[in-house]
């Protein structure tokens, strides 16, 4: 069995971990799982500072902007749908 590596992007507003995160995916030809708890919902992309169109369009994005601020999801929820 080949190991597998995951590779974590944390830390403060505002220090380029998105840009980083899209270079590290691009290079590797890999998606981003985002774990943001409020990236999720389409409602908020602008006070969450989500990923731009054009940045999702460079690489593969999980659970940005796929759920509405009434729905309801949990990790347990969400861990069961994919």
């Amino acid at each position: 069995m080949k190991d597998k590596t995951l590779i974590v992007i944390t830390g403060p507003t505002g220090v380029g971990k998105t840009e980083a995160t899209l270079q590290i995916a691009e290079h590797y030809g890999i998606p981003i799982i985002n774990a943001d708890s409020r990236q999720i919902f389409a409602e908020i992309p602008i006070g969450t500072a989500a990923p731009t169109a054009e940045q999702q369009r460079r690489v593969k994005h999980y659970f940005v902007g796929n759920h509405h601020i009434e729905d309801y999801y949990s990790a347990s929820f969400m861990s069961r749908m994919h």
